[in-house]
């Protein structure tokens, strides 16, 4: 059963969350009109904002079947999950190793409404749900001690998550807390919205979160660079979502050209 506090916190239906919005990008219907108004008003300033919501999710797929299927990866951290969108992380790991075991993250009420739906992995392995915030990367560490054996490597995905901590609410501390408990051979898988593509409409995206009261906090190569700092890249290093890898890419998620304003990255902890 997922692991939750004794009160779980009520849905806010008065203003956007991150999580719903995303949810709209992706054609879902776990979300409500304020959910859906900010995602209009941001397709209507940038068209290719459902496209890279898109993309964020092919990014994590195309990373997930190499650290499992390649680098021998059986363990998984993912925080901010968001609202399950098929096929999820889980399925990509258990598909190339049965015995995978995948923690999943998030302090949304909605997320866990579908808890039960992100628990169904497979027979050998292992697949559970904790309702924490990203922002207490300690409590998160303790919670996924129970569950995953911080003495072999683990993979954390922080995907499109961090954009939306600002640097003043630890961002970065985060980051190092989370790769300060992991062994040898673990892995750090991240997305970031980039401050340096066109910053004018970044600016504009910037404004109309913020008037929904949402906190989005672009970066830029540099600032995503500073994530990895003490890890080792892995190629092609820090690219554009659609770069990374796109030979891993399934039929569903090749991408079209189209330009999308999101840093990539994986990097192992020596």
């Amino acid at each position: 059963m997922p692991e939750t506090s004794p009160a779980s916190p009520r849905i806010d239906t008065s203003k956007p969350h991150p999580a719903r919005v995303y949810d709209w990008f992706l054609g879902g219907k776990d979300n409500y009109p304020v959910d859906e108004a900010l995602g209009r008003q941001i397709t209507a300033m940038e068209p290719t904002a459902k496209y890279g919501a898109r993309h964020n999710r092919w990014f994590m797929q195309r990373a997930t079947r190499m650290l499992a299927a390649r680098l021998g990866v059986r363990q998984f951290l993912d925080i901010g999950t968001g609202i399950p969108t098929e096929p999820n992380l889980h399925r990509i790991a258990q598909t190339a190793a049965p015995e995978a075991s995948v923690v999943y993250v998030d302090n949304d009420p909605i997320v866990l409404a579908h808890a039960e739906a992100l628990l169904r992995g497979t027979p050998e392995g292992v697949t559970r749900y904790l309702q924490a915030d990203a922002r207490e990367p300690a409590k998160i560490l303790e919670l996924a001690g129970g569950i995953l054996d911080f003495d072999r490597p683990v993979a954390v995905s922080l995907i499109a998550l961090l954009h939306f901590i600002p640097d003043d609410q630890g961002a970065y501390d985060i980051v190092r807390t989370l790769v300060d408990a992991l062994p040898s051979g673990s892995h750090l898988v991240l997305s970031q919205l980039a401050s340096d593509y066109d910053p004018e409409r970044t600016r504009q995206a910037v404004e109309m979160y913020a008037a929904g009261g949402v906190t989005l906090v672009p970066r830029s190569r540099a600032e995503m660079t500073k994530f990895f700092d003490g890890l080792e890249l892995l190629d092609p290093g820090i690219v554009w979502l659609p770069d990374w890898h796109p030979e891993l890419a399934v039929d569903e998620d090749r991408e079209d050209g189209t330009p999308v304003p999101l840093y990539a990255g994986v990097a192992r902890k020596a």
